[in-house]
């Protein structure tokens, strides 16, 4: 069967973990879906109206993570690391069970999702998939913040920017065409924050659960951490990891080509709002052909990331 049929995980993968902001104790299972069912949140410790679906119109804050929320206020947040996971494994459908308001934080990456799915595999459907194609160039600048969109042809290629004063952070760049690089980097890289940011982080109600065994902490000169960085913009690619996960909300794989510079989750999400806005931008493919220049889905990342 081809790699541009919809796809699910061959069975249950589950996951406990502190939660960054909130810093609870968070058990959550991905489980397999039918063709078309999309990707899909459960409370399941609340009885009723407890479906969320992870769409960039549902995404109600962006402060450090991003949240989901459906009409009656139910919740689930710090979503982007686990639906960049499942992006980048090409997973269409599937049923997220959770156990409380946010997805533990691992360690600090996608790693440990997309190990543990590497391990029970991908089951292939016959059900075309669908993507979404930019027909127009779309940008949004916020002071001194950058995001564009516009069209590929059948890549989505991530461009970012980083621009730090910190002299460890710096500013870094990386770009990625996500459908076809070995994206291991990515999926290692871990969030970060600045020693001096953490007080006041914490003064919000926030990183209650935060550790330097799930973020990468700077201070100064010096990363805290003692076993140092995973790879060399391990900064950038982290953020390159949020924004996969971000742009997932879309709902479907995007073929694009996206530059940013100090972007994240607001300006991830305010593009995807402008973009939808009008039906000229964007076009939604079901793809039928048997074959295309490459799969839609990143196979290097089938070999193991540890």
């Amino acid at each position: 069967m081809s790699y541009l049929t919809q796809k699910t995980i061959k069975e249950s993968v589950s996951f406990s973990g502190i939660a960054l902001h909130s810093g609870h104790l968070v058990n959550i299972s991905v489980k397999p879906a039918e063709p078309n069912f999309g990707i899909v949140f459960k409370r399941i410790d609340i009885k009723n109206n407890n479906l969320i679906h992870p769409n960039f119109m549902n995404v109600t804050n962006t402060s450090l993570n991003t949240t989901i929320e459906n009409e009656f206020g139910v919740r689930v947040s710090t979503i982007e690391h686990l639906m960049g996971a499942l992006f980048g494994m090409g997973i269409d459908n599937a049923l997220i069970e959770i156990d409380n308001e946010e997805v533990p934080i691992l360690d600090g990456s996608a790693k440990n999702f997309i190990e543990k799915i590497l391990r029970v595999g991908l089951k292939i459907s016959d059900s075309p998939i669908k993507i979404i194609k930019i027909n127009k160039e779309i940008s949004l600048t916020i002071g001194e913040k950058f995001i564009s969109i516009k069209p590929s042809t059948l890549s989505l290629d991530i461009d970012f920017e980083l621009k730090y004063k910190n002299k460890i952070i710096g500013n870094q760049r990386n770009k990625y065409k996500v459908y076809e690089d070995d994206l291991s980097d990515v999926y290692n890289s871990r969030t970060y924050c600045l020693y001096e940011d953490i007080e006041f982080i914490k003064s919000k109600g926030l990183a209650k659960g935060g550790s330097l065994e799930n973020a990468v902490v700077v201070k100064g000169e010096e990363i805290l951490n003692p076993e140092g960085l995973r790879n060399d913009k391990e900064f950038v690619n982290h953020k390159i990891l949020d924004c996969i996960g971000d742009l997932y909300t879309s709902g479907y794989r995007i073929v694009a080509s996206i530059t940013c510079s100090q972007g994240g989750h607001y300006l991830t999400n305010q593009l995807l709002r402008k973009v939808f806005e009008n039906k000229e931008n964007f076009s939604i493919l079901e793809i039928k052909e048997k074959n295309l220049p490459h799969t839609l889905i990143n196979q290097k990342i089938l070999r193991s990331i540890a």
